[in-house]
C-alpha cells in the first residue's frame, strides 16, 4: 500500500502543474482587467494604464507572467509571487497576500462543507436501505419520490425561500454575522445548520437511489440469504454482512460528489453572507482579482486531488479483497 500511496502523491505533482497552466490561462482570457476594475470603482478615467500595469507586474509577456507565478522566473522590480515557494501570491484590490485570506476564509467552507456532507449521509444512507429492504412498498415508494425531489429541487431556489419566507411570516432573518465556533457553538450551528441541510439536500438524492440500488443487489447474493437461513436478525444481517460490499460504490459517488458540494458552496454562501472561500472568488472575479481566483482554484484542485487518493483508499477498508500495488 505504501508504494501505491506514494505513486499517487506523485502523479499530483504533473496533475497540479497542469492544472495552474489552466487556471492561470483561463483568467487571462476572462474579459476586462484589474486595471477596468479600479478605473470603474475610483470613476478616474484618466488612470495611468501603463504605471499601473507595471507596478502590477503586467507589462510582461503572457509566459513570463506565469513563470513568475510560479516562482521559476525572477524579477526583482516586478510584483510578482512563486507557487514554488509555498506563495499564492497578493491580492491587488485586498491589499493582503492570498495565503493570509485563505487562512482567514477557509474555515468557514470547511465547516458549511463538513456539515453538508454528514448531514447528506444521515438523510441518503437510512432511507436508502429503508427502501432496499422494503421494495414495493409505501416507504419505498415514499424513499424514492423525496430522493428525486432531492436531486430536482434546485438549490438557489430553496436557499432563496429559506431566506424570504421566514422573513415574511415571522420577521426572521438568519445572522449575518459570521458566529466562530470558538465563540459560541449553539449560534455557530445555528448559523450553519439550514445551509448546510440545503447543501446536504442536493447531494443526498444521488446517494440514497445508489445505496438502494447496491442494497438490493446485496441482500440477492447468496451469503446474505445463508445469513437468513441461518436465523440471523435482520440488524446483524444488514449491518455486518450487507452494508460494506454495498458502500463500495456509494463511496466513490460520494467521492464524486464532494467537488459538486464545493462548487455549490459559492453560491450557497452568496446567499447567506458566510465569508467563506466561494463568496472570496465571487469578489475576485469580479474585481478580476487574478491572484485570488488562481491560489483559491488552485487549493481546491490540490484538495480534491488528495481526497480521490482518500477515497481510493476507503475501499480497501470496506471490502478485504482490494489490495494495493
Amino acid at each position: 500500500m505504501r508504494a501505491y500511496i506514494i505513486r499517487r502523491l506523485l502523479l499530483v505533482i504533473p496533475t497540479v502543474f497542469i492544472v495552474s497552466l489552466i487556471v492561470f490561462f483561463l483568467v487571462k482570457i476572462l474579459p476586462g482587467d484589474i486595471i477596468d476594475a479600479i478605473q470603474l470603482q475610483s470613476y478616474d478615467t484618466e488612470l495611468d494604464r501603463a504605471a499601473l500595469e507595471k507596478e502590477l507586474g503586467l507589462d510582461a509577456p503572457v509566459m513570463v507572467l506565469y513563470g513568475r507565478w510560479l516562482g521559476v522566473i525572477s524579477d526583482k522590480d516586478a510584483n510578482f509571487s512563486g507557487v514554488f515557494q509555498g506563495n499564492l501570491g497578493y491580492s491587488w484590490m485586498k491589499n493582503m497576500s492570498v495565503a493570509e485570506l485563505l487562512a482567514e476564509k477557509w474555515p468557514v467552507t470547511l465547516e458549511l462543507g463538513i456539515m453538508a456532507l454528514i448531514l447528506s449521509q444521515l438523510i441518503a444512507l437510512p432511507i436508502g436501505i429503508y427502501s432496499a429492504l422494503r421494495q414495493d412498498t409505501w416507504g419505498d415508494y415514499v424513499g424514492r419520490s423525496f430522493a428525486i425531489l432531492c436531486i430536482s429541487i434546485p438549490g438557489f431556489w430553496l436557499a432563496t425561500l429559506v431566506i424570504v419566507m421566514p422573513a415574511i411570516w415571522w420577521g426572521y432573518m438568519p445572522p449575518i454575522m459570521l458566529i466562530k465556533f470558538t465563540d459560541d457553538v449553539a449560534g455557530n450551528l445555528r448559523m450553519f445548520i439550514f445551509p448546510a441541510l440545503i447543501l446536504g439536500m442536493a447531494l443526498s438524492g444521488i446517494t440514497m437511489r445508489m445505496t438502494r440500488t447496491m442494497m438490493l443487489e446485496v441482500l440477492r447474493q447468496d451469503y446474505i440469504r445463508t445469513a437468513w437461513a441461518k436465523g440471523l436478525g435482520e440488524r446483524l444481517v444488514i449491518l455486518r454482512h450487507a452494508l460494506k460490499n454495498a458502500l463500495i460504490p456509494v463511496v466513490t459517488i460520494v467521492g464524486l460528489q464532494i467537488p459538486i458540494m464545493i462548487g455549490g458552496t459559492v453560491i450557497i454562501e452568496e446567499i447567506f453572507c458566510l465569508p467563506g472561500m466561494g463568496r472570496l472568488i465571487i469578489s475576485a472575479v469580479i474585481n478580476r482579482d487574478e491572484p485570488i481566483v488562481r491560489g483559491i482554484v488552485l487549493i481546491l484542485a490540490v484538495g480534491l486531488m488528495l481526497i480521490n487518493i482518500v477515497v481510493d483508499l476507503t475501499y480497501g477498508f470496506l471490502d478485504p479483497r482490494v489490495h494495493y500495488k
